[in-house]
């Protein structure tokens, strides 16, 4: 495929791979919004329809893969886009739909946000998905960026402290030899730590305070939407970790008020 240049005052272009909350607070939505606020174009490929609130998820319908594939293609033929951010995945078919798409298109940087289980329990993607998604979609990653419990689940032990977290953050990035950035918010505190780990370097400890009386429904979402519009709109890697946690952090300190709930705000 020929690659499309970009015009000088053209705006890049960011893919989100991923489900759509009907909630508006994460997934699809969640993402375009922090495209939108970085001056980034959003384009979407749809895996699964949830019907969601910000109190849980009743229902998912997983589209068909030829319908994601066909997104997938119609967006990359048009639009090129210099990033691509995946969240649901949901089934093994759909994780080699995506793997496929970013073996054949090595220039393009993916975030995966290996999403797992909603904060509400209810599983957001299939046990052989696990396996394909370690094995075919995380060598092409420019970033992987697990909360504590998908960590768990990678790594059979859940980390419980701040050492803890920095070894977990080593380990994954030397089990899967790309970068990492292990989220430390479902840790219990006010102090939080998210670390930024990629093979063969040292460590990078972000700390932070945690902002009470926010939903943060969609705060994993947003964090790895804002890094691929970061490397959409061309910084480095630990640049854009960096500048995407600031953004997380400014939206859940200025929260939207709506029907009697402080949600993140983008933008």
């Amino acid at each position: 495929m020929k690659r499309r240049t970009r015009a000088k005052n053209s705006l890049p272009v960011a893919l989100s791979i991923a489900g759509s909350d009907s909630g508006g607070g994460a997934g699809i939505q969640a993402d375009l919004l922090t495209f939108a606020a970085l001056g980034v174009f959003g384009t979407t490929a749809i895996t699964c329809l949830t019907a969601q609130n910000p109190d849980g998820v009743s229902a998912v319908h997983e589209a068909p893969t030829e319908m994601v594939r066909e997104q997938i293609h119609q967006v990359a033929t048009f639009f090129a886009p210099a990033a691509v951010k995946t969240g649901m995945l949901f089934s093994a078919a759909i994780v080699d739909v995506v793997a496929t798409f970013a073996a054949a298109h090595r220039r393009t940087r993916i975030v995966v946000d290996p999403v797992m289980v909603a904060t509400s329990g209810a599983r957001l993607l299939r046990e052989d998905a696990i396996v394909a998604l370690c094995d075919r979609l995380f060598p092409h990653a420019a970033l992987v960026t697990p909360n504590l419990d998908e960590a768990a689940v990678l790594l059979g032990r859940r980390p419980a402290d701040r050492g803890e977290i920095v070894d977990a953050a080593e380990e994954l990035a030397t089990r899967f030899r790309v970068p990492f950035l292990l989220k430390g918010g479902h840790l219990e505190g006010d102090r939080l730590v998210d670390v930024f780990a990629r093979p063969r370097a040292l460590p990078v400890v972000h700390s932070g305070r945690r902002v009470h009386d926010v939903d943060t429904h969609g705060s994993g979402c947003t964090l790895s939407a804002a890094v691929a519009a970061l490397l959409a709109r061309g910084h480095a890697l630990e640049e854009a970790v960096a500048l995407g946690r600031r953004f997380l952090q400014r939206g859940l300190k200025r929260p939207l008020e709506v029907r009697g709930r402080r949600f993140i705000a983008h933008g």
